[in-house]
């Protein structure tokens, strides 16, 4: 009957040694949890997490917000911007390759083309607004090009 009493005391004992890890265990996940934080117990840190979540939502309506109005004002803003020089008087040789053609556009193609004639006596520049890709005023060869490959740069973003 002393060896059954002993037995039973030690499976208590192992059982007793089991529950105190269990309970170790259990203290320090509830501390890993609670770390960092000044609350007292569990329903603090949550609340502190809840209004946590609170703040980072309303961040995340204002940073939407933002950048849909920078996506707006981008795609207004000028995209592409292409030039090119030529010689306006090929045969007599004046001028050189001062002369040029650019555009600046937008990704809808809105804008506008710049070209300058350059000679010896004089200096003529040319202004002509674009709407699509295209203008009311006849484009040269030049202006045309400059128009052509910006219209490239934007539709290959």
């Amino acid at each position: 009957m002393t060896s059954n009493i002993m037995i039973a005391i030690y499976i208590l004992a192992v059982l007793l040694v089991i529950l105190i890890g269990w309970i170790i265990r259990l203290e320090i996940k509830i501390n890993r949890l609670l770390r960092g934080k000044k609350s007292i117990n569990l329903e603090d840190s949550i609340l502190h997490i809840v209004e946590e979540l609170k703040d980072l939502h309303s961040f995340k309506d204002v940073s939407k917000k933002y950048y849909e109005d920078v996506e707006r004002r981008l795609k207004r803003s000028i995209q592409a911007v292409e030039t090119v020089r030529f010689n306006p008087f090929r045969g007599t040789g004046d001028g050189g390759n001062q002369s040029f053609a650019i555009s600046f556009t937008n990704e809808h193609g809105d804008g506008v083309v710049v070209s300058s004639l350059n000679a010896r006596d004089r200096l003529s520049l040319f202004s002509k607004p674009l709407k699509k890709y295209s203008s009311d005023f006849e484009l040269s060869d030049e202006e045309s090009d400059v128009v052509a490959r910006a219209r490239k740069t934007t539709e290959g973003k």
